[in-house]
């Protein structure tokens, strides 16, 4: 609800100086009742409270209701995720953290069968494993206990009370506005150095980043309904609100630098390189030279999850035993590290035609955690860091592209089921394709031949098991994915998957009988509020009613046999024939996996792909070289993940 007393993000009610401090000593209850020596109002809806506790603690701690709500946008947008806390231990609206309790121990790399360079010609990769020290944490990891000496509420409060956590977090802005020795100012543009505090981050560059993206939030406004079912508005500020980055410099924060990165300058980097190092017998690590893209184009970027702590993370990146990616992001503020340079191959996909090809990306966050939510300022850091390596490197931004790692697919029928499946289901794809500038809209007539998945991520709640306990329900919460059926019926049998070899489950990790927002299929019929399309070489059913959709018409190419062929193979890389590799450079099997291509099925097709080999066996890069053949190759859809078919087998059509 907006606050229609006052100018855009100023709170209404007396002096906020002459109160600081009320809603310490009345603990979180104080924040619904009005404030002292005001007169009575009327209690606000139930669904404007949380709006209403913005201005309570803006009042309380001095801080403008503009500064308050925009931080609590780029920490959380303004979402309380039931008081359970984010991958770094974070709380509330406000993301104030107390990550003791809530940081593992090891990364998703150290588990499960997934060689991470999926290339047959070298020996399979086991990866140590590496823990993380807990007792040495860092001032943005234990934001929460700050905030309970600051406010006098106790942690418990702090983390399940909404509008506690606002006043936690307004407290900490206004600690953060006096270790800088300034005034409590009423203009938004003075609080540019408490913002920036308010991250956490220890060097300049990452710091003033984050208050950008901040301030940015707040000149641009915005507004939305919070997974709580509360209306929170914030309107734009005027244009010519010019923050002054110059208080930073008194906060004695070391300057960081970008030396050595690739990245775009309005997101902050460090240069934390993977080691190259040769261990004997022949073996090395973690990652390949290489001379991209003058000997290949990059194609792809995968996202990842790290299913671990940031500290752990860089630990484990920096093993030359271990494998490695080209970017870490973390979730507190978005600080972004480059480990590999986007013309070397990091070991990341599983895959190694998507590995020669791609730029791997991990994200601080857990899958299997509904909860373990990733905050709006990793979000938007990635979204800058993809556009700005899709402008550079000419990757189109689509889900055939910006690939999740569980829709890389495995190179032979045996890889199939150790195949990864992060980020997973609460990776909210429409909202990151929003900040990427490429929303996911429906793009062809109501009777189109293709849809693009596109479920309303709050509201779209599919059942998922086995988060914490096997076969146990996991918390509700907001998704991706949407299910497949064998019918239109929801009590009809689940899709099945071939090459897992087990029956379907909705289990969190089980991808057999799901597709994901962006992907886009060709559809194979339509009952009421049912829709199929083919998948895996079935007609796969979805809900999909026209008030309440969970996909929208969309345009697009599509693959079908050529005709005379009753099926086609389906490949997991796009490898050239035998007869192209020079002498010195064993041939690479085209193995198909168990799928076709049935006649009269159509596959949305990310467009053609050479079939390329990458040979990079020994740690003397001299030897590395690029094998490209006659063979051509369409990139498909096909469930979901991704998979290849031979140009010469099909034959392609608008839909």
């Amino acid at each position: 609800m907006r606050d229609l007393a006052t100018e855009p993000g100023r709170a209404a009610g007396p002096s906020r100086r002459a109160v600081r401090g009320a809603l310490g000593a009345l603990a979180a209850a104080a924040l619904t009742l009005p404030l002292l020596g005001a007169a009575p109002d009327p209690a606000p809806p139930a669904t404007a409270r949380l709006q209403q506790a913005f201005a309570s603690a803006a009042a309380a701690y001095d801080v403008p209701q503009s500064v308050l709500l925009g931080v609590s946008y780029l920490q959380s947008r303004w979402d309380a995720h039931g008081g359970a806390p984010s991958v770094t231990g974070g709380y509330g609206p406000m993301h104030l953290t107390d990550a003791r309790t809530a940081l593992a121990s090891a990364g998703h790399h150290s588990t499960g069968a997934e060689d991470p360079r999926g290339d047959d010609a070298r020996p399979a990769l086991r990866p140590s494993e590496l823990g993380l020290d807990t007792a040495k944490l860092p001032d943005r990891l234990t934001t929460l206990p700050r905030a309970a000496r600051l406010t006098g509420l106790d942690a418990e409060t702090l983390r399940e009370d909404p509008a506690a956590n606002v006043a936690g977090g307004a407290a900490l802005l206004a600690e953060a506005q006096r270790r800088l020795g300034a005034p409590a100012s009423d203009d938004p543009a003075d609080w540019f150095g408490a913002v920036a505090l308010f991250s956490g981050a220890d060097d300049r560059a990452s710091a003033t980043a984050y208050a950008n993206e901040v301030f940015a939030v707040i000149r641009d406004g915005e507004e939305r309904v919070t997974d709580a079912g509360q209306r929170v508005a914030l309107d734009a500020s005027p244009e010519d609100l010019a923050p002054d980055p110059s208080a930073l410099e008194r906060a004695g924060l070391r300057k960081g630098s970008a030396a050595g990165t690739e990245c775009p300058r309005t997101v902050s980097c460090e240069w934390i390189p993977a080691p190259y190092e040769e261990f004997g017998d022949g073996d090395y690590g973690n990652h390949d030279l290489g001379n991209r893209p003058a000997s290949q184009r990059i194609r792809y970027i995968v996202v990842h999850d790290t299913e671990g702590a940031w500290e752990g993370v860089l630990d484990m990146v920096q093993d030359p035993t271990y494998v490695s990616w080209q970017y870490s992001l973390r979730s507190t503020d978005g600080h972004i590290a480059q480990h590999v340079k986007a013309k070397d191959v990091a070991w990341h996909a599983g895959n190694w035609y998507v590995n020669a090809a791609s730029i791997g990306l991990e994200h601080e966050g857990f899958l299997t955690d509904p909860d373990a939510w990733y905050t709006e300022a990793m979000y938007r850091s990635s979204a800058r860091l993809v556009k700005y390596l899709s402008d550079r490197h000419g990757i189109p931004l689509d889900r055939q592209h910006i690939l999740g790692h569980d829709t890389v697919p495995g190179t032979t029928t045996a890889t199939i089921p150790g195949m990864h499946t992060d980020p997973g289901p609460y990776w909210d794809w429409r909202h990151y394709f929003e900040l990427l500038g490429a929303p996911l809209e429906a793009t062809g007539a109501k009777s189109a031949g293709a849809v693009t998945i596109r479920p309303d991520y709050d509201t779209h709640r599919p059942v998922f098991t086995g988060c914490e306990t096997a076969g146990e329900p996991c918390a509700p919460h907001g998704s991706s994915a949407v299910r497949l059926y064998s019918d239109h019926d929801v009590n009809s049998p689940l899709i099945t998957d071939v090459g897992l070899g087990s029956a379907p489950t909705t289990g969190v990790n089980d991808l057999s009988s799901r597709v994901s927002t962006g992907q886009r299929y060709a559809v194979a019929d339509r009952w009421g509020d049912w829709t199929a399309i083919w998948y895996l070489g079935q007609k796969a059913w979805f809900h999909n009613p026209p008030k309440n959709p969970t996909a929208v018409p969309a345009k697009a190419r599509v693959i079908t046999p050529r005709k005379g062929l009753d099926s086609v193979p389906v490949y997991g890389r796009a490898y050239p024939e035998a007869a192209a590799y020079p002498e010195g450079v064993p041939a690479q099997p085209v193995s198909p996996l168990p799928y076709k291509v049935l006649a009269g099925q159509k596959y949305v097709t990310g467009g053609k792909v050479p079939g390329e080999y990458y040979y990079a066996v020994t740690f003397d890069p001299a030897s590395h070289q690029v094998v490209r053949g006659k063979d051509q190759y369409y990139e498909i859809q096909f469930g979901h993940r991704v998979g290849f078919v031979r140009a010469a087998d099909v034959t392609v059509a608008s839909s």
